[in-house]
């Protein structure tokens, strides 16, 4: 639970701008693609830093590595809230990068270490149902207390909660000694494996196209949809809720059919952002239009972490400290590139554009799953 606790203040302090676009960028008169780099940066940064972080730390104890992975994570809110120009927000992010890359890689195979080996896959599910939660709770709550006090007092509180998650990682873990040391000639091994490139190459396509999408979906309900700011923060709450329910269901399919289970989402994923200009336009039955399918997008996206985290494991069970590396690198990297580019189109053409091309890319990572069936 600390763990998990450690992945929900990640992942909320990650895409809590999702929620703050529109005022952040006011408060630096920055547009709606520039203040899109806030999710960019920490994915370049956390792409890099998993494999260097990790490597670099392999003989630390992981129990102190978390504890200092988190404080730095507090400092890096404390910034953001009191930044007085975008270039400090962009530190913060920095920071941010580092924390993600490192933590990910640690924490998220951690489970065998923590619990018996009968409840593993139990405590993965835990761990991994922070990133929905993030969403459930994070954004919408966030975007809510923005709206009444301010964006700012949103990163203060951050601050304060992830203090808190600190001192239930120092009193609730035990030591945690390196068990197989992750070296890069391991991390190059990996990706030598052909099931290794399947899983990069599809976590590429499907984050891809979630978050040069996802990203802009404030702007998109704002926009296109005409929803206010009190639906809005409905609709994000809704979004993560069916996140949850996603996680959990792709954690009891996973094992038994991992490529259905992640084609269906990519496939999911890829339906709901073509439609969502369509039916998800303005006036009142484009707001219901566009919660039904945020529903339906929640659930579909909270199967992708899972589903990705158990191929890079299942192709290289013998190290899985060194799968974890590659996961999180992938899939930051990505989350980088699809938020970096779903800014260029938003701001070369519009939110609408951004969905339907999102959701072109999302049905080519179901296809790359479907054609991927000998190496999965």
């Amino acid at each position: 639970m600390a763990v998990a606790a450690g992945i929900f203040v990640i992942v909320t302090t990650e895409i809590l701008p999702i929620g703050l676009l529109s005022p952040i960028g006011v408060t630096f008169g920055i547009s709606d693609g520039t203040a899109g780099l806030m999710m960019t940066l920490p994915g370049i940064l956390a792409a890099v830093a998993a494999p260097v972080v990790t490597v670099t730390t392999r003989r630390v104890d992981r129990r102190r590595m978390l504890c200092a992975l988190v404080l730095v994570l507090a400092l890096a809110n404390f910034l953001a809230a009191i930044a007085p120009g975008y270039w400090l927000m962009m530190v913060s992010r920095v920071l941010l990068g580092l924390v993600i890359g490192a933590f990910w890689s640690i924490g998220a195979s951690l489970a065998s270490r923590l619990v018996p080996e009968a409840q593993v896959g139990r405590a993965t599910a835990v761990i991994f149902a922070a990133v929905p939660l993030g969403s459930v709770l994070g954004v919408p709550a966030g975007t809510l207390l923005g709206q009444v006090v301010g964006w700012r007092t949103v990163f203060v509180v951050m601050g304060l909660l992830t203090l808190a998650v600190l001192a239930a990682l120092v009193v609730s873990l035990p030591p945690l000694p390196p068990q197989s040391v992750t070296r890069l000639g391991v991390l190059r091994a990996l990706l030598r494996s052909g099931r290794v490139r399947v899983a990069i190459a599809v976590t590429f396509l499907v984050v891809t196209a979630h978050f040069g999408t996802y990203t802009y979906v404030t702007p998109f309900l704002e926009d296109v949809t005409g929803a206010s700011p009190r639906a809005i923060t409905l609709f994000l709450l809704a979004y993560g809720v069916a996140g949850i329910l996603g996680n959990f269901l792709a954690g009891a399919w996973v094992r038994r059919a991992p490529r259905g289970t992640f084609g269906v989402a990519a496939g999911l994923i890829g339906v709901v952002t073509l439609l969502l200009p369509v039916l998800g336009g303005g006036g009142g039955s484009g707001a219901g239009g566009a919660l039904v399918l945020l529903v339906v997008w929640g659930v579909a996206y909270g199967a992708v972490p899972v589903c990705s985290q158990t191929w890079f494991v299942n192709a290289a069970p013998r190290a899985p400290e060194a799968a974890s590396v590659l996961f999180t690198s992938s899939f930051q990297a990505t989350f980088a590139f699809g938020a970096l580019g779903g800014g260029v189109v938003v701001d070369a053409a519009s939110v609408g554009v951004v969905m339907v091309l999102g959701g072109g890319v999302a049905l080519l990572a179901a296809l790359t799953v479907a054609g991927a069936a000998r190496l999965v």
